[in-house]
């Protein structure tokens, strides 16, 4: 007798299931959802540097380090970077003119000492990048350093979704 109540229950759950939907996008070959493109628009800018520094700061919290302030120069510095690698089509820490992460920050008007850089060539959001940079513990090192005061962040997106991405720490 209790078989029935449960067949019941299951197959109303299996049609509740049915009727609330997937992702709402285009299901793959393999029946799940193809990957969907992180469109940023020039005014989601200022809100991915705000996110990227908030949860920068969330991690270097939990290990009881300072937080780092955005600075308009390193975000500077960071987008040049971030279209020149895209222009060049390679993600690595020299400019298209040679320069180096230091004369960049230079160049865009920071005074303090550039610590490091943390770049990315990729289709994922900010947070999956910060995720894959915590991920290896040389460029984790360089987003914990004690001694990071303040930080910038830029990006460049081309047309086809990629995104570049530059992260630099200064003390």
């Amino acid at each position: 007798m209790l078989r029935r109540p449960v067949v019941l229950a299951l197959c109303a759950s299996l049609a509740l299931a049915a009727c609330a939907g997937g992702t709402g996008g285009q299901l793959g070959p393999d029946g799940k959802p193809l990957p969907q493109v992180y469109k940023l628009s020039q005014g989601d800018i200022g809100r991915v540097q705000l996110r990227m520094n908030d949860s920068v700061n969330a991690l270097r919290q939990a290990r009881g380090l300072v937080p780092l302030q955005l600075n308009a120069n390193l975000n500077a510095s960071a987008a040049t970077h971030a279209r020149d690698m895209s222009v060049q089509n390679r993600p690595w820490h020299f400019g298209s003119d040679g320069s180096s992460p230091i004369q960049r920050a230079q160049r865009a008007g920071y005074t303090g000492q550039l610590l490091g850089e943390l770049i990315s060539e990729t289709y994922e959001t900010e947070l999956e990048t910060l995720a894959a940079w915590m991920e290896n513990s040389d460029t984790r090192a360089i987003l914990l350093q004690p001694e990071a005061r303040e930080m910038g962040f830029g990006l460049y997106q081309e047309s086809n979704g990629k995104i570049w991405w530059t992260l630099n720490t200064g003390g």
